[in-house]
C-alpha cells in the first residue's frame, strides 16, 4: 500500500481534496512482517477483507459515498465485490483483464453486467490487457475505460515514447479525480 505508484495516486487524489484510505491484503501484511514472499490469498480470503474495509470505512453514510478501487488485484476484487456493497463507484488502476501472455483466460464476465459506476486507468501496452485488447471486450455501459499513453501495468511508458512516468501519474490522478467530482456531487468527498 505504500509503493511508489500508490503513494503518488494517494497523494495526488487527497491533494483534490478526497479522503484516501488504504489497506493491505493479509498476504501483503505477512511480506511486510516476515519478509517471506508468499502468493496471494485465495479469493474468498480477498473478498471479505475488502468487506471488512467497505464496513470500516462507510461509517454512518453508509457505502453509497464510499467509492472503493486498487492496483491490479486489489482493483479486480474490488469490483467483484462493489456491487453487492452497494458503494458509490469503483476504480481500478492497471486492471488485470488477463494473466501477461494468457488472453484466452478473461477476467471479465463480472464486468460485463457490473451495475456500480466504475473507472478503469490502463496503461495502453499493459501486458494484462492492451487498448487493442480491452476494446474487444464487452464491458458494463456503466465502466469507463481510459488508457495513457504507451504505459506498461504501472503506466510507465518507454523512453523512445517522449512520455514520463510522472506524465501518465498526473494524468491518472486527473481521470481519477474526474471521476470522483462526478459521484461525490451532494456527498461526502472520500476514496
Amino acid at each position: 500500500m505504500d509503493s511508489p505508484f500508490l503513494e503518488a495516486i494517494a497523494k495526488g487524489i487527497a491533494s483534490a481534496g478526497f479522503r484516501v484510505a488504504r489497506f493491505e491484503f493479509p498476504y501483503m501484511r505477512a511480506r511486510r512482517e516476515g519478509g517471506r514472499k508468499g502468493p496471494p490469498d485465495r479469493g474468498p480470503v480477498l473478498s471479505e477483507s475488502w468487506r471488512e474495509t467497505i464496513r470500516a470505512l462507510a461509517g454512518a453514510d453508509g457505502p453509497p459515498g464510499l467509492v472503493i478501487g486498487g492496483k491490479s488485484l486489489g482493483g479486480r476484487i474490488a469490483s467483484m465485490v462493489a456491487d453487492e456493497a452497494g458503494v458509490g463507484g469503483l476504480v481500478c488502476l492497471g486492471y488485470p483483464f488477463h494473466p501477461p501472455g494468457r488472453p484466452d483466460v478473461l477476467r471479465v464476465a463480472h464486468l460485463e453486467k457490473l451495475r456500480t459506476p466504475g473507472l478503469i486507468v490502463q496503461g495502453e501496452r499493459d501486458a494484462f490487457g492492451t487498448r487493442d485488447e480491452v476494446a474487444r471486450y464487452s464491458l458494463s455501459k456503466k465502466i469507463s475505460v481510459v488508457f495513457l499513453p504507451d504505459g506498461d501495468h504501472s503506466f510507465r511508458p518507454r523512453a523512445s515514447s517522449g512520455r514520463t512516468e510522472a506524465q501518465n501519474l498526473t494524468e491518472a490522478v486527473a481521470r481519477v479525480t474526474a471521476f470522483l467530482e462526478e459521484r461525490s456531487a451532494g456527498s461526502p468527498r472520500s476514496a
